[in-house]
């Protein structure tokens, strides 16, 4: 018979999606751990966060709203800007910690650095002091943006270049770039935040752009453009959505092409959009000099597709990140060509006590759909919800990476991609549906309460 205790749960990551996971779990009753490599809250939002894993710059800021960033139940400052800065993102999570009173519960300084699943089903994790704990059920929160991906296969010369090479996660501030030459390549938006910011500092700086790429503006008609509304309702037709919005953003901004950058081989919506208020405007003051992908590097020189040449002493990759679980062994969890397969982005089907928070890509912000997952999974482990059958939920991860496949360039970067809107409308629907299905078992915990509760000690 299983228990009705709840069971014991640990979250790794006291990032944006790990600390409204604890939130939710803390208040339902679960004895619950966060473990978190750093010193504090925040993870990506950190500026040289100690646990090096954070891609914050010096001067980054969101490139969507705080009205469509916030948590439901906890709004930003009224006093904030519409799009502020990392140390403001930074102190919103702290603030968020402490005013739901669960900082007592995240182990700070401390990294899972393995994690088991025993012949009972419960988990047993390894900590950095070498300790061991045992749990029922693990959430991984560990994010996916700390795992750089380089140019695959490497350019030609990178092996002996006389300049720097560097990830745009190593990027901090554009004071290092001070009279130098700069090569960034990409285009997305890290690839345009550091080409602008160079552009302040550098003597020259050349954007060279892989594919082509639709640019959204911060604002469009005086508002910031995730709230303009009609566009993102999910009760429209994607196709609709997309035509209009594409028609909406080519009217206001123009050709790509009339910039000097490359004509997008793919409709809007069909890629991760870059959104930059400012590329344009740097471009077209002779500031961001624009250039085909790279060829090869040579020397000190850098050679593009279309046989021109640069001098550089820094090329900037802002070429992604792999998705990886360090504390994992691969032939339990692995994510090749950065694939996972999840219902819905958070279930392992074949393991019905390991959850993954915030682990998509979203066209918009992820801490609302994290804040909604880790409601989704406390419901499930306190039998308010039911999953659908193993079979039901297969069949439902088959369709979706088809759909997903036909509608994104074929990248490494679109596989794990969700529309905001849609994902929280088709989670509620599925919400009730699983609501209905457990009031009819009886309400059963689905995991197990075994893992030893005083000091959980393996």
């Amino acid at each position: 018979m299983i228990s009705q205790q709840l069971p014991r749960t640990a979250i790794i990551g006291a990032g944006s999606s790990g600390i409204t996971a604890l939130k939710t779990f803390a208040a339902r009753g679960f004895d619950v751990v966060c473990f978190e490599a750093s010193n504090r809250v925040g993870g990506n939002w950190v500026y040289e966060n100690i646990n090096g894993t954070s891609a914050c710059y010096r001067d980054l800021h969101i490139n969507t709203s705080r009205l469509r960033m916030a948590y439901s139940d906890y709004p930003m400052p009224v006093d904030y800007p519409d799009y502020p800065s990392h140390a403001q993102i930074a102190a919103y999570f702290d603030d968020y910690v402490d005013h739901f009173g669960v900082r007592d519960r995240i182990r700070f300084e401390t990294s899972v650095k393995h994690a088991e699943r025993l012949s009972d089903g419960t988990w047993e994790l390894t900590l950095g002091d070498g300790s061991s704990e045992r749990f029922d059920a693990l959430v991984v929160a560990n994010g996916h943006h700390w795992d750089p991906r380089w140019p695959e296969p490497a350019f030609t010369g990178s092996d002996s270049f006389e300049g720097q090479q560097m990830h745009a996660h190593s990027y901090m501030r554009p004071d290092d770039l001070v009279g130098k030459e700069v090569v960034v390549l990409g285009i997305g938006n890290s690839a345009m935040d550091i080409s602008v910011e160079a552009s302040y500092t550098a003597e020259k700086v050349y954007l060279s752009a892989r594919r082509g790429a639709h640019i959204v503006p911060k604002y469009m008609f005086g508002k910031p453009t995730d709230q303009l509304g009609g566009w993102v309702n999910p009760r429209i037709p994607f196709k609709l959505r997309q035509l209009a919005v594409a028609k909406l953003i080519n009217t206001y901004v123009g050709k790509v092409t009339d910039f000097g950058l490359p004509e997008p081989d793919h409709q809007f919506g069909q890629a991760h959009p870059t959104v930059s208020g400012r590329i344009l405007d740097r471009i077209t003051h002779g500031a961001i000099t624009v250039k085909p992908n790279i060829r090869r590097l040579d020397g000190d020189e850098v050679e593009f597709e279309d046989g021109s040449r640069v001098h550089a002493d820094v090329v900037i990759y802002c070429t992604g990140y792999k998705i990886t679980f360090p504390f994992f062994d691969r032939d339990l969890i692995s994510a090749p060509e950065n694939r996972i397969d999840l219902y819905r982005r958070v279930f392992r089907p074949d393991i019905p006590n390991l959850f993954f928070i915030g682990l998509l890509q979203p066209l918009g912000a992820v801490m609302p759909l994290s804040e909604a997952q880790g409601c989704w999974v406390a419901d499930y482990l306190s039998g308010r919800y039911k999953l659908p059958p193993v079979g039901e939920m297969r069949s439902f991860m088959a369709a979706d990476m088809a759909k997903m496949q036909k509608r994104y360039v074929a990248s490494k970067r679109h596989t794990i991609q969700v529309d905001f809107d849609d994902y929280l409308y088709e989670l509620g629907k599925e919400l009730a549906a699983g609501e209905g299905r457990a009031r009819a078992s009886g309400n059963q915990h689905p995991v197990a309460s075994l893992a030893v509760r005083d000091g959980a000690a393996a």
